[in-house]
């Protein structure tokens, strides 16, 4: 191969995010509601009898399946299907940043869209919703969250190659830190994932620094 064949390849090569294959993707709504002429954040509280994270508060979505065409089609199904609603009654849909989290092998594409129906019309469906409640926007606006810190350490296999890499049992391993974010809003406590989109989602609108 020369040279010539060796570029050609790399031109026709279309760049994406290493190991995707490897990654399953989700599409969320972050849903925003008028009440009483008031813009709100729509939440859910999970069902306890889900497997995964039940009672934990989120922004409805869930995974890509065969039949979406894009993570977009995912967010706006999952919400219609979790809050009872017709999919035409979502409007205004815009993408925000996506979120990689190598840990669990995911790609998060959060979502804003406006929920056309009234609080009255939506019906969660109780197998995958506990509760649900709304939060006005502008309470979120000056709310500073808590932040705490979470380190992250190497652990290696009994069987790992020591001997192949410069430094053998002292290499010197980098720890990973991650920061959770915490809002509160009467008894309902926001961390985790729905935080991170919910913070994000607030500097957008409010040109907040990061």
């Amino acid at each position: 191969m020369d040279l010539k064949q060796i570029f050609a390849k790399i031109q026709n090569h279309h760049a994406a995010m290493l190991g995707k294959e490897h990654y399953r993707a989700y599409g969320i709504l972050v849903p925003l509601i008028q009440i009483d002429g008031q813009i709100h954040l729509l939440f859910e509280v999970r069902s306890l009898q889900l497997k995964r994270q039940p009672g934990e508060i989120c922004f409805p979505g869930g995974g890509v399946e065969k039949n979406d065409s894009t993570p977009q089609d995912t967010a706006i199904r999952e919400t219609a299907e979790e809050l009872g609603i017709e999919k035409d009654s979502i409007s205004c849909v815009y993408p925000l940043d996506f979120f990689v989290q190598s840990m669990d092998g995911r790609i998060i594409y959060p979502y804003v869209g406006l929920i056309d129906d009234d609080m009255e019309k939506i019906k969660p469906n109780p197998g995958e919703v506990k509760e649900i409640f709304t939060v006005p926007i502008e309470y979120l606006r000056d709310m500073k969250p808590e932040e705490h810190r979470l380190t992250f350490q190497v652990q290696l296999g009994e069987d790992f190659p020591y001997h192949l890499i410069p430094g053998g049992k002292n290499y010197a391993w980098k720890t990973r830190e991650i920061v959770e974010y915490f809002y509160f809003y009467k008894d309902y406590v926001i961390w985790g994932l729905t935080a991170n989109i919910l913070r994000h989602f607030l500097s957008i609108v409010y040109e907040q620094e990061n």
